[in-house]
């Protein structure tokens, strides 16, 4: 069955890669995540004529929360950073129209956005409050390491710099092309080196780059500061849950005539001629459309589009693309009296004798739905060993073995965390996820928390934007950063490609 999209396209090509006057022109997006939503939103903005295709029952990726037990349980929305008025984040979320139904708490303002808690004695440090403002989270760089003057002096400056780069996009809006600002990056590790910084300086101001699945030896220095500079400028958290913010952008790109369909994934993309022509559904349905964007991972646009579509070469360097690491995660209920919210997040962290991290719980715990009950979520890296035997297997149909290793593995977990919470009492379990559930839940291959790695080793994957196929573009947290901040400026980039940066400077003011 041919599902038609929209009124007949009024587009013509400029380049390749490039639209102009393109009122109308038909575009299918592939994935509902905040890449998927966010490029549908601007894209709408813009006069084209948007469809989603979401192949799980609602819209929203890893936005979306989950619930057990009445409780809702965050998947990949933790909490956010420059949010507040004027920051880049906030400007983002004013130009998509989401910010007014989004429900804000502010941290840090009685104390730290993070707390980092070492294991390791010989850092010189076993802890350390990452605050909110440059000039505060500086200060306690140097009470933490009175030694290190002239290496803070370094870090801080370089951090200021590409922290005012990043914060007015300049990237986008700048006349020199956005692989300029990302092949210039030299990578955190050197920058050490370079400076000499002890192995407990190493630690501290690198996890950001962690946090985002590039160990510090191999991450462009934008990315680190993308992510720390983002929760210095201010940082938030949602009052409500994922599942609110993803149904908000939904809402949003149906106000501006977008349409999401859910509950039928794609199965092939189609071409001819060179260029993209539309999609087929799992369920039989043709869809046509001039433009197609991909907001999954990559290999999986990949894998949708016939051998002869594409050319070997791009083929083989999606193919070869590093992908960060997968990720476990525990959620459970806890009594409010005995465990009050704590309003900042904890960090549980294992390095080597560099300085570099070997392993670290991410540690939450705030109100739930129940009134009498907090949630206690925890993260960690996804053990992926642990789950090999099931690598063939579908969720939900894993057997009992595999309930009872994750089980295990929820009490282990607990028992780490409870070395910096302290003893947990009536701790009840609601759920456990490991990266298996993100690979079946997402597409993600091998449940890849982050997607492709923005290493220095595969910079030029860093803006996958554009394919080597005609009408065919790529959104979602692989093209250039991952997080909402991230994703969302891949969408940005994603629409420049696609109308050219003379109409993308002037009609999208972020």
């Amino acid at each position: 069955m041919r599902v038609p999209l929209g009124a007949p396209s009024l587009i013509f090509c400029l380049r390749q890669d490039t639209m102009n006057n393109a009122d109308m022109a038909k575009v299918l997006i592939i994935g509902s995540g905040i890449g998927g939503l966010s490029a549908g939103i601007i894209l709408s903005k813009l006069g084209f004529d948007v469809t989603v295709v979401e192949k799980n029952k609602h819209p929203g990726g890893m936005l979306r929360s989950y619930v057990r037990q009445g409780v809702h349980c965050n998947v990949g929305l933790h909490y956010m950073g420059a949010l507040d008025e004027g920051q880049v984040l906030r400007r983002c979320f004013d130009y998509l129209g989401i910010t007014a139904d989004l429900p804000l708490m502010r941290m840090g303002r009685d104390g730290p956005v993070d707390r980092y808690l070492f294991d390791d004695d010989s850092l010189g440090v076993d802890s350390f409050d990452v605050p909110v403002g440059f000039e505060a989270y500086e200060a306690n760089l140097r009470a933490a390491f009175p030694a290190q003057h002239r290496q803070i002096d370094g870090l801080m400056a370089m951090l200021r710099r590409s922290g005012c780069q990043f914060d007015q996009l300049d990237f986008l809006y700048s006349e020199k092309p956005a692989e300029y600002w990302f092949e210039e990056a030299e990578p955190l590790g050197g920058v050490f080196d370079r400076l000499g910084c002890s192995p407990g300086l190493r630690a501290v101001f690198g996890l950001p780059s962690v946090l985002i699945g590039v160990p510090p030896a191999i991450c462009p220095q934008f990315y680190h500061t993308m992510a720390l500079a983002s929760y210095l400028l201010s940082a938030w958290r949602l009052a409500s849950n994922g599942t609110h913010m993803a149904d908000v952008c939904a809402r949003r790109l149906a106000s501006l005539g977008g349409q999401i369909r859910t509950g039928d994934a794609v199965a092939r993309i189609r071409t001819m001629d060179g260029r993209v022509r539309g999609v087929t559904l799992a369920s039989g349905d043709i869809i046509d459309a001039d433009l197609v964007i991909g907001a999954i991972h990559p290999k999986q646009i990949v894998g949708l589009l016939a051998p002869e579509s594409l050319k070997p070469s791009y083929r083989r360097r999606i193919a070869a693309l590093t992908d960060t690491s997968g990720m476990a995660a525990v959620h459970a209920l806890v009594p409010a009296n005995r465990h009050p919210a704590i309003a900042h997040n904890l960090f549980a962290i294992q390095t080597d004798a560099a300085g570099d991290t070997r392993d670290l719980i991410y540690v939450q715990l705030r109100s739930s739905e129940r009134p009498d009950q907090n949630l206690l979520s925890l993260i960690t890296s996804g053990h992926e060993t642990l789950w090999d035997r099931w690598q063939q297997t579908i969720s939900g149909r894993r057997g009992d073995e595999y309930l009872q290793t994750k089980m295990d593995f929820a009490h282990r977990l607990i028992a780490q965390a409870e070395k910096i919470t302290g003893p947990l009492s009536e701790v009840r379990l609601l759920d456990v996820s490991t990266p298996l559930t993100i690979r079946d839940w997402v597409n993600s291959p091998n449940g890849s928390a982050y997607g492709v790695m923005r290493s220095t080793r595969q910079l030029s994957a860093a803006l996958l934007n554009r394919t080597s196929l005609r009408g065919l573009f790529l959104a979602g947290q692989s093209v250039m950063a991952p997080g909402v901040l991230g994703t969302i400026i891949g969408s940005l980039a994603t629409v420049q490609f696609i109308v050219g940066p003379e109409r993308f400077r002037k009609e999208v003011k972020i």
